[in-house]
C-alpha cells in the first residue's frame, strides 16, 4: 500500500530536488555521507553493545553500477534501519536520524556523524525516476522502501540477508541538458568520490576490470576491487609522517599546477571556531590570476566531506594568490551543505587566516628573501591594490610587506629599510615614477636628489604611485616625488640666487608661458638639474605617471597632471632664449619653448603631442 510523505507536499520535494540542490553530482557525496554515519553508528555502538562483533577495518561502502539495468547501487554493512526507522527518516523529509543519533551519543566527544538535516537522500531524486532501500537492522529485521518521488512511497518485508543498506536507484533517460548515464561510468564515479569524498574514513569501493598477465604471459581480463578514496586527509596526520614530496604531490593534484609551491602553511586551531588549514603559497602566477575570470577560495571540508570548491569568503582579495583548504566541524551550513550561512565562524576563520599569512609571508621576507622576491614578482602587485582599494584601511597589514627597487643599490628595499638608512634630519621619503629602473635612473630631478645625498625609490609598476598615495605617510615620513614642485632641496644661497633669476627673466619666462598656455601651468628656473636643459615638474594631486596611467583606462576623463616646465639657469639653452628675447626674436623663441617642452614629455615618457610639428620645428631652427 502506497503511502504519502508526513506533513510534506509534492511541492516541497520538488524544492529539495530542484532549489535546494544546484549541481546533480551531489548526490553521490550526500548517499555516501549517509552511508559512512550508518557505519559511524555500528562502530560506536559497538564499543558499548558486546553483542555486536564487527572490527572497524571491516567497514566499507560499496558502488555497483549497472549499466544493463541502468541502476547505481550504494551499498554500506552499516547499522541498518527498522521499518519505523525507514517510516521516521524517509518518510519524513527533514527528518534525521543522525541527528537523532548525535542527541543520543552527545558524550561521545569523537563522534562525527556527517548527515545533519535528513535531506541529503532526497537528491537521488535528482537523477533517478525510482529510489528504492534495502535495510536489515541490527535486530534482524529487512525491509524495502520504494519510491517514485512526490507521488509517495511504499514499505514492504525484504529478504535481505546482510546487515546494512543499500539504495537503488533507477536512473532517468538521458535528455539533450543532462547524460545520466555517466553516473554508470566507472571513471565518474571514481572522479566524483575523489572529489567530494576522498575522506571519508571508511573505504569506498568498486568493481572494476583490470589487465594483468598470466603465468604463461598472457593477457586477461580480471575483476578486481578497488578503493576510490584515501580516507585519511593529509592534513589530519601527524606533520612528523608527512615529507615535503607529499606536500607537493597533493598541492600538485588537487590544485593542478605543474611546480612546486613556495611555501607550505599547515595549522590546526582549538576553541569557539576548531579548524586545521593546508595553504599554499604557489610559486607563479596562473595564466588568468590577473583577470576578471580568475576565481579565489579555499576548498572547506566539513569532517572531511567536500562542501565548498572555492570558498571566497575564507581569503581577503590581497591574498587571493594563496591555495589550499579550511576542515571543520564547526561551520554552520544550509540545508543542501552546499553554500554557507552567514555566522561569525568564517569570519573568525578569515580573521585568523590573514593574520597566518602575514606572519608567513613575514617570515620568508626575513629568513629567505630570495624566494620572497620570487614570490613578489608574481603576487605584490596585489598586495599593492590591497592598500588602493581598501583606501589605506588594510595598509598597517601590508605595508611592510612591499618591496620597491632603490637607487641605494638598484635592488628590492623594504619601505623599513628605506627609513633605516635615511639621514637623521631626512623628512621625506623620494620615490620617482617611470616604465623601468633605467628610465627612473636618468630623469633629471633623480640627480637632483641624488647629489643632495638622499635616496630614491624607484616606481616602475602602474599601481606603484597610486599605492604610495594611498600610504601618505610611513613611520612618520612623508612620501614626496621627485617631480614634485613642492620639493625643495636648495640651501638658503641657492634660493636667493634662483628667486633673483626668476625675477630678473619674468617677463621672457611668461612669454614662453604663453606659448605653452595650453600644456603647462607655469615656466620657471631652476639650478638643481646638473647638466640637463630642461624636467617636468607637477602640481596637485596627479603626477605625469598617473596621467599615462589614468589615460589608458576606459571611459578616462582626459586627466591630466598640471605640468611646470623647469628650465636649468646655468645651462648655455638659457643664454640662447636670453638672447632671442632681447633680440625681440619671439617667433624663434616660441619655437625653442616648443621644443623645450616637447623634450621635458618625452624625458617624463609621455608621448609627443603633435610629431609632425616638432619634426618641423626641429628642422626649421637646424637651418638657421
Amino acid at each position: 500500500m502506497k503511502k504519502q510523505f508526513k506533513s510534506e507536499s509534492k511541492k516541497l520535494l520538488d524544492m529539495m530536488i530542484h532549489s535546494i540542490y544546484t549541481n546533480q553530482e551531489i548526490f553521490l557525496r550526500e548517499l555516501i555521507s549517509n552511508a559512512s554515519d550508518a557505519l559511524d553508528k555500528l562502530y560506536y555502538k559497538s564499543l558499548t553493545d558486546t553483542k555486536i562483533k564487527i572490527k572497524k577495518e571491516d567497514l566499507e561502502i560499496r558502488l555497483i553500477p549497472d549499466k544493463e539495468n541502468r541502476t547505481l547501487t550504494i551499498k554500506d554493512n552499516g547499522i541498518g534501519m527498522t521499518k519505523e526507522e525507514l517510516e521516521n527518516n524517509l518518510g519524513t523529509i527533514a527528518k534525521s536520524g543522525s541527528e537523532l543519533f548525535k542527541e543520543n551519543m552527545k558524550d561521545e566527544k569523537n563522534l562525527s556523524i556527517i548527515g545533519q538535516f535528513g535531506v541529503g537522500f532526497y537528491s537521488s531524486f535528482m537523477v533517478s525516476d525510482k529510489v528504492v532501500v534495502n535495510s536489515k537492522s541490527l535486530d534482524g529485521e529487512a525491509n524495502t522502501w520504494e519510491s517514485e518521488g512526490a507521488s509517495g512511497y511504499t514499505i514492504d518485508k525484504s529478504d535481505k540477508k546482510d546487515e546494512g543498506t543499500e539504495i537503488i536507484l533507477y536512473l532517468k533517460k538521458d535528455t539533450e541538458e543532462n547524460n545520466y548515464s555517466d553516473f554508470l561510468e566507472n571513471y565518474t564515479l571514481e572522479r566524483l568520490v575523489k572529489k567530494y569524498s576522498d575522506y571519508i574514513p571508511y573505504p569506498v569501493k568498486m568493481t572494476v576490470e583490470e589487465t594483468k598477465k598470466t603465468d604463461d604471459d598472457k593477457e586477461e581480463k580480471v575483476e578486481v576491487d578497488k578503493t576510490l578514496n584515501s580516507m585519511t586527509p593529509i592534513w589530519k596526520k601527524p606533520k612528523s609522517e608527512v615529507k615535503d614530496e607529499d606536500y607537493q604531490d597533493f598541492y600538485t593534484d588537487k590544485f593542478y599546477d605543474y611546480e612546486k609551491p613556495l611555501k607550505v602553511i599547515r595549522s590546526e586551531v582549538e576553541g569557539r571556531t576548531s579548524y586545521q588549514t593546508l595553504l599554499f603559497i604557489p610559486s607563479h602566477a596562473p595564466y588568468n590570476y590577473y583577470s576578471k575570470d580568475y576565481e579565489k577560495g579555499l576548498q572547506l571540508y566539513s569532517k572531511g566531506v567536500l562542501i565548498m570548491d572555492k570558498c571566497s569568503d575564507l581569503l581577503p582579495d590581497y591574498f587571493s594568490f594563496v591555495k589550499g583548504l579550511v576542515d571543520s566541524e564547526d561551520i554552520a551550513l544550509n540545508i543542501s551543505r552546499e553554500t554557507l550561512q552567514e555566522n561569525y565562524q568564517i569570519q573568525a576563520i578569515a580573521k585568523s587566516l590573514e593574520s597566518k599569512i602575514k606572519k608567513e609571508l613575514e617570515t620568508m621576507l626575513s629568513k629567505d628573501r630570495e624566494t620572497y622576491e620570487k614570490f613578489y614578482q608574481d603576487f605584490g602587485m596585489q598586495l599593492k591594490y590591497g592598500i588602493y582599494s581598501t583606501y589605506g584601511m588594510k595598509k598597517e597589514l601590508l605595508q611592510d610587506l612591499l618591496l620597491f627597487n632603490s637607487s641605494n643599490d638598484k635592488k628590492y628595499t623594504t619601505l623599513k629599510e628605506y627609513v633605516s638608512r635615511m639621514k637623521s634630519d631626512q623628512k621625506n621619503i623620494y620615490y620617482a615614477c617611470s616604465e623601468s629602473l633605467e628610465k627612473c635612473e636618468m630623469l633629471p630631478q633623480v640627480d637632483a636628489v641624488k647629489e643632495k645625498g638622499y635616496e630614491v625609490l624607484y616606481l616602475t609598476e602602474y599601481l606603484d604611485e597610486f599605492t604610495i598615495k594611498t600610504l601618505s605617510m610611513y613611520a612618520d615620513k612623508t612620501f614626496m616625488n621627485v617631480a614634485d614642485e613642492k620639493l625643495d632641496l636648495s640651501t638658503e644661497e641657492e634660493k636667493k640666487e634662483l628667486e633673483e633669476a626668476n625675477k630678473s627673466y619674468k617677463d621672457m619666462l611668461d612669454k614662453m608661458k604663453s606659448t605653452l598656455t595650453d600644456s603647462v601651468v607655469d615656466v620657471t628656473f631652476t639650478n638643481h638639474l646638473k647638466n640637463h636643459p630642461v624636467c617636468l615638474k607637477t602640481k596637485g594631486e596627479v603626477s605625469t605617471e598617473m596621467e599615462k596611467v589614468l589615460q589608458t583606462m576606459p571611459n578616462n576623463q582626459n586627466v591630466k597632471a598640471e605640468t611646470v616646465m623647469e628650465i636649468n639657469m646655468n645651462h648655455p639653452i638659457t643664454k640662447k632664449m636670453e638672447e632671442l628675447y632681447n633680440n625681440k626674436d619671439f617667433d624663434t623663441l616660441d619655437k625653442y619653448s616648443k621644443v623645450l617642452y616637447q623634450e621635458a614629455r618625452l624625458i617624463e615618457g609621455l608621448s609627443v603631442e603633435n610629431p609632425t610639428e616638432l619634426s618641423n620645428l626641429i628642422c626649421d631652427l637646424l637651418a638657421k
